[in-house]
């Protein structure tokens, strides 16, 4: 087959699994599970094929007219270059280790079937993105992404956590598309295409002619489906979805979609310096901001998602200053590290039976009862916090080496400015980056007191994995100095002085942190703590569900505990109470946006109501009026009826006889 042929049934394979597991997930059960494996990991066999065939060498193109639209054409197309066949083999293995996971995460669930299809459903959509040569293709796959995160997030519905998480994810990343939207259209009048080659290649001609506009149109869609500030709410509350799911929108789908699209797009963006700027300063505040929030979170899924939102921003600032290949680099090292560490957050949750990281530290070998998770996650915050060699340290150097060049003024894509906004606010992450990924593993790992239940080994559907993902969290930053080809030819490799920088102000982040957990670990033994499950050894996705629930019923919110003992407190100060609730703006969109339409839509409600109805009340009611004194004449007698008609002939002569004397005597 060619190439072109294999990368089409990438996405169509698990679009294909999808439909099957949906069509027997009730008549026969037990084909749902290899229904759900086998598509995906077929995918994902493929992807790699279509990887080692394109080679890093000159991108492979093939299109076919979709439908003639009288104006701008729609095409069926394909574009396949280093960064996509990367990309799609990222996408395919994790989604294949996530519906691997998932066979025993939520074994005894009911709704398995449907969340397998829609999994794989999820798995195609972000594969139709990264491999779509047409803009209007590519939306399809992220419409298609943004209903089944509504699903999936919203999996446990009976909890009031899912249901809100779901719809807040919904409508949050809907609020981005809808400028987004009009901004491909833009793009389209401009320059008279969807196909990504033709705008790319208008743009080189100077056929933008608002490259500002529309650059921030697309910004907002962009900020929405990658959680970048301002609309980043949505991901820390979509911890109330499956722990594999959350796996799967963090390191391949969903969020990553948006970087990869600026990727792709980036000669658009960096027709407008002014777009570059402000996608800087969208990065720096993401960076900084979410490692605040991390350090003081109590849930340790949110601990990683605000960790997600950070890195997104290393990525989203690698292509502010004009470096995509840093910023797909990192995108794919993310991708491997961050699945492990949530698909590793769940067994822990599971052996815990808690979620929070204030009730783990409570507890005693909680290490020793799960050793894969312990060790697999110790790599990946290894690689979350860049120490090397790990793949993060690799991949992060590169975002601060190309924002270093473009601030001295050896890269002109970018304004300097950008470039300065990005190094500073990046070593400033570094250093909370490595708070957060210290304090989260010595709560985690290194709690005191009555040791965890003892409930046998994870299921090995759930540890292989991680191992699995290990390997290229621990090796993939191996490779930069000789995978360049595949990333525009641009080196990945770390300089020495930012190496030796960022290196510095992480080793400070971490050594801190650390003093302060020895400086506070004494209070944990005098501060009892709940929020524990009570059933340790039910199926995983069960006991996750009562965490939740636990969590929230014991102190009052799913994202802090009220614990004198927690480092992340003392580190932070008068400022935890800030960081913990994201700095108030879920209170801030609610009452500058949520309350206004609350209240305008009760408005509208009383002038339908009270105003609308009344009319068409009123004219039904005159109208039942007539029919009453109507029927009343209705009496079924004859005489009656003779009687009328003779009265009614009578007034009618008079009638006549008086109209007839006055037109005589005029």
């Amino acid at each position: 087959m060619t190439t072109t042929t294999l990368a089409a049934l990438v996405p169509l394979l698990p679009f294909l699994g999808a439909l099957a597991g949906l069509a027997v997930g009730r008549t026969a059960p037990g084909f749902v599970r290899p229904l759900a494996i086998l598509p995906v990991l077929t995918a994902a066999v493929l992807a790699v094929i279509v990887a080692v065939r394109q080679g890093g060498g000159r991108a492979i193109d093939a299109a076919t007219q979709l439908t003639p639209t009288g104006s701008v054409p729609i095409d069926l197309a394909l574009h396949l270059d280093g960064f996509a066949v990367l990309v799609a083999v990222l996408v395919a293995v994790v989604a294949t280790c996530v519906q691997l996971y998932s066979t025993a995460y939520l074994r005894d669930d009911a709704r398995y079937p449907s969340y397998a299809a829609l999994v794989s459903l999820f798995t195609s959509a972000m594969l139709l993105v990264v491999y779509s040569g047409d803009l209007m293709v590519l939306l399809v796959g992220w419409e298609i992404m943004g209903i089944c995160s509504y699903f999936l997030v919203g999996h446990y519905w009976e909890t009031p956590e899912a249901r809100a998480a779901s719809l807040k994810a919904f409508l949050v990343t809907k609020l981005g598309d809808v400028p987004f939207l009009i901004g491909l259209f833009a793009l389209a009048a401009d320059t008279g295409s969807f196909r990504i080659t033709e705008i790319l290649a208008a743009v080189g001609n100077g056929g933008l002619d608002q490259p500002t506009l529309v650059a921030l149109l697309l910004l907002a869609g962009v900020a929405g489906k990658s959680a970048q500030f301002p609309l980043h709410t949505w991901l820390p509350d979509a911890m109330a979805g499956p722990t594999p799911v959350s796996a799967l929108i963090h390191a391949a789908t969903m969020v990553a979609a948006g970087i990869y699209f600026v990727a792709r797009l980036l000669p658009v963006f960096a027709a407008s310096g002014a777009a570059l700027v402000v996608l800087a300063v969208m990065a720096a505040v993401t960076m900084i901001g979410s490692g605040l929030a991390a350090l003081a979170q109590d849930d340790i899924k949110r601990v990683l998602a605000y960790s997600t939102i950070g890195q997104l921003g290393y990525m989203s600032g690698a292509l502010a200053v004009g470096d995509r290949g840093a910023a797909v680099f990192h995108l794919i090292s993310h991708g491997a590290f961050k699945a492990v560490l949530f698909l590793a957050a769940g067994v822990v949750i599971h052996a815990a039976g808690t979620n929070s990281l204030a009730a783990m530290s409570r507890m005693g070998g909680l290490a020793r009862r799960i050793p894969d998770a312990y060790w697999t996650m110790t790599v990946a915050l290894l690689a979350l916090a860049a120490i090397p060699p790990f793949a993060g340290f690799f991949s992060k150097e590169a975002v601060l080496v190309a924002a270093e060049h473009t601030a001295l003024g050896d890269r002109t894509v970018a304004p300097a400015a950008a470039g300065w906004t990005i190094l500073i606010a990046g070593l400033l992450a570094a250093v909370l980056t490595a708070a957060y990924a210290v304090r989260l593993w010595l709560l985690a790992f290194r709690g005191r007191g009555a040791d965890v239940p003892d409930h046998g080994k994870q299921p090995l559907a759930m540890t292989s994995v991680l191992w699995i993902l290990a390997v290229p969290t621990i090796g993939f930053g191996l490779t930069a100095g000789v995978i360049g080809d595949w990333f525009d030819g641009h080196g990945l490799t770390p300089s020495l002085t930012t190496a030796v920088l960022a290196t510095g102000v992480t080793l400070v982040g971490g050594l801190v942190t650390y003093g302060a957990w020895r400086h506070t670990t004494a209070l944990a033994a005098r501060t009892p703590i709940g929020a524990v499950a009570a059933h340790p050894d039910a199926e995983p996705a069960l006991v996750e569900a009562e965490s939740m629930t636990s969590h929230t019923a014991a102190y009052g919110t799913i994202a802090d505990a009220p614990d004198p003992a927690d480092p992340g407190r003392l580190l932070l100060g008068p400022l935890h109470r800030h960081a913990v609730t994201g700095f108030h703006l879920d209170a801030l969109y609610t009452a500058l946006f949520v309350r206004p339409v609350q209240a305008a839509a009760r408005l509208v409600r009383f002038l339908d109501r009270e105003v609308v109805d009344t009319y068409v009340n009123g004219t039904g009611a005159v109208t039942r009026l007539l029919g009453t004194a109507v029927r009343r004449a209705q009496t079924g007698n004859v005489q009656t009826y003779v009687s009328a008609l003779l009265a009614g002939s009578l007034v009618l002569a008079i009638a006549a006889v008086v109209f007839a004397n006055v037109n005589a005597g005029s």
